[in-house]
């Protein structure tokens, strides 16, 4: 139970909600007590007139009938507390599901890039699906029964203890053994759920994984050999699914034998007690199998609680390992920065922990606002992770980083990102209209703003192009689009937010080079006033910048303008004439 503690916290906010629950489940109960005790009423009533040849039958039709009256009148109040009872903490339950999926996907959006690197997108769908579903089933209806059944078992045996001392001795004989069942059937069911969940989380991520890669599959006419994996993990997970009801199956019939058993105590005990005179009325019999059957859901369903309450110690227990993970970025000034675009690099060195490769080695270079700065180099050889470490979805392992003479770590983090426009090298669209993700880098944008954005990307005319130009909606990663007019639809989010600082990793690589011009000509008035950084392999997307470094191996080996560099032997004069002779060969 103690990953179940991590919930206190939910019950401490809805407290209100929790006590009143409590309360009218309480009220609930003593009125439901009514009706054995008026049954055994009438059951005595009944001897009394057999005996008693002076009491006349209108006289006890008259207290039967007064008696089923208030039975019915008891039973209709106690169902309307039950019903407040469950509006209480059920609504409850809902309240808490609501903040705890907040509450980690929220955790989902602080932790770095290293989690996801780390850990498949089915797993995290699965847990904050899943598993706070489970949660859930143990903050609503495992302790709305739970209090149920102690509040019910403590009323109903204190009455049968003032009715019979020694009948209800005999009636609990069974409990004991039923105690050591839920102990031992809980405890296995709590292993067999972590191990059904984490099957669960493989499907999850397996089915997640294909889906997002269907086009590669079909391509490769793999969809038999995907299939067949699908089917052995899941036969896997079905098998676990199995072994965790077959357990789950042994409560019910269980807990109804073992009621059973006490209502044959109860017969046949009450009934030598009532033949030896030790009770008064044969209505008490009853009286008590009223009781043991009023006893009989509350029982059975604590075979049902423990099996909730076990699976959800396993859920919580894998909401807790990410809920538990400091995020390795964490903004370290709550007070507003102010972002004009100033970047340092000093000695800086970055290796990648998951894999301890080290990207870059000692860069060093400074760019001033309304400068732009173009990046080439070799695959491999550190170009986006210096965009990486301006945006800060890492920290340096060495040297520093400063914006506007402050290091990197002590402004805003949510300040420096958000004057940041960045369009990345896998340009990735939301499955929601185009103006919609372009309106991404700026909510409030007007549909002028979205067009003339569109238009500086020069993915204007292929949206018109479109039966809903603007409102089309695409598909899943923006499938809809070519890999070109994906980029510039990313190209055209990114400058509608009109940002101080304009990151550019290789965005212009499925475009042809008549279209490139045309853009980058557009972000040159765009940019007059903002710090860019330019991604590229082309010499084309690189020659008008103010200054251009070469990277290899995650060392600057080449720096200065393109008139400087072309004149001087090393990769970018060789990358310039190689890519001089390919335009004059097309």
């Amino acid at each position: 139970m103690k990953e179940l503690l991590y919930l206190n916290k939910y019950f401490i906010k809805y407290k209100y909600h929790f006590l009143l629950g409590i309360l009218f489940t309480i009220i609930a109960q003593i009125f439901m007590l009514f009706t054995p005790k008026l049954i055994s009423k009438s059951f005595l009533a009944i001897e009394t007139f057999s005996k008693d040849t002076t009491i006349s039958t209108s006289t006890i039709q008259q207290e039967l009938i007064s008696n089923i009256l208030l039975i019915v009148a008891t039973s209709i109040i106690a169902g309307f507390l039950t019903f407040l009872m469950r509006q209480t903490l059920i609504v409850m339950s809902r309240r808490i599901e609501f903040d705890l999926k907040n509450e980690v996907f929220r955790q989902y959006e602080n932790l770095t890039q290293n989690f996801y690197k780390r850990n498949r997108t089915g797993d995290l769908m699965n847990r904050i699906s899943e598993d706070v579903s489970k949660v859930r089933m143990y903050v609503g209806p495992a302790v709305m029964y739970t209090i149920n059944t102690f509040i019910r078992f403590t009323i109903v045996i204190i009455y049968m203890y003032k009715v019979s001392p020694l009948l209800t001795l005999y009636t609990l004989l069974p409990l004991p053994i039923l105690s050591y069942v839920i102990f031992k059937l809980s405890t296995e069911i709590n292993r067999r759920s972590t191990t059904f969940q984490q099957y669960l989380s493989k499907v999850s991520s397996f089915t997640q994984e294909i889906f997002s890669g269907i086009r590669v599959i079909k391509a490769y006419s793999l969809e038999n050999q995907h299939q067949d994996n699908m089917q052995a993990l899941a036969l896997e997970s079905k098998n676990k699914s199995m072994n965790l009801a077959r357990v789950q199956s042994l409560f019910g019939p269980l807990m109804i034998a073992l009621i059973g058993i006490s209502n044959l105590v109860v017969v046949y005990v009450g009934g030598l007690m009532y033949i030896n005179g030790t009770l008064k009325s044969i209505g008490t019999i009853a009286e008590f199998i009223l009781y043991i059957n009023m006893l009989t859901w509350p029982v059975a369903s604590l075979g049902w609680i423990s099996s909730m309450v076990q699976e959800a110690e396993a859920s919580q227990k894998r909401i807790n390992e990410f809920l538990k993970i400091e995020p390795e970025i964490k903004n370290n000034n709550p007070e507003k920065s102010k972002i004009d675009g100033t970047i340092i690099f000093d000695n800086v060195s970055f290796t990648y922990e998951d894999t301890n490769i080290t990207a870059l080695q000692n860069i060093s270079f400074t760019i001033h606002k309304g400068e732009t700065l173009a990046i080439l180099g070799k695959t491999g050889s550190g170009k986006s992770t210096i965009l990486s470490l301006i945006s800060r979805m890492y920290d340096v392992s060495n040297g520093t980083i400063k914006i506007d003479k402050q290091e990197i770590s002590q402004l805003n983090l949510f300040d420096l990102r958000n004057s940041i426009g960045i369009v990345p090298q896998d340009a990735f669209l939301f499955s929601d209209t185009i103006k919609n993700n372009i309106k991404f880098g700026k909510e409030d944008a007007s549909h002028e703003e979205v067009i003339t954005a569109a238009k500086n990307a020069v993915v204007h005319e292929n949206i018109q192009g479109f039966n809903k130009e603007y409102d089309t909606i695409l598909g899943e990663r923006g499938i809809t689009l070519s890999g070109g007019q994906k980029q510039r639809v990313s190209i055209a989010r990114a400058i509608i937010k009109n940002p101080p600082i304009l990151l550019f990793d290789d965005c212009l690589s499925a475009v042809d080079t008549e279209t490139e011009e045309a853009i980058l000509n557009n972000l040159s008035t765009i940019c007059k006033d903002k710090t860019t950084i330019i991604v590229s392999h082309r010499v084309s997307s690189a020659k008008n910048a103010d200054k251009i470094i070469i990277l290899e191996d995650g060392k600057i080996i080449q720096q200065g303008t393109h008139n400087q560099l072309i004149n001087q032997d090393g990769y970018y004069a060789n990358l310039y004439l190689k890519q001089l002779s390919e335009k004059e060969l097309l």
